[in-house]
């Protein structure tokens, strides 16, 4: 899981991306892989997210229930 700082360096990078993405003028191949930049940083970016809503939601579990056992 990235931390705060790799998450908004991610973030970072996927704006950039974005931005070359909506100039749209550099060569075919370039917005190609500037594409698939963008849905790579975009699937990590999920990811990390998902992971930490799950560690916040046993969080909330815990101090909903703190006698259950896990």
């Amino acid at each position: 899981m990235l931390d705060a700082a790799g998450f908004e360096e991610l973030l970072a990078g996927l704006e950039k991306t974005i931005a070359e993405l909506s100039i749209g003028t550099a060569p075919l191949e370039e917005l190609v892989a500037a594409h698939q930049r963008a849905v790579r940083l975009l699937a990590e970016a999920q990811a990390s997210l998902d992971e930490l809503k799950a560690r916040a939601d046993e969080i909330a579990r815990k101090l909903t229930n703190p006698t259950s056992s896990p």
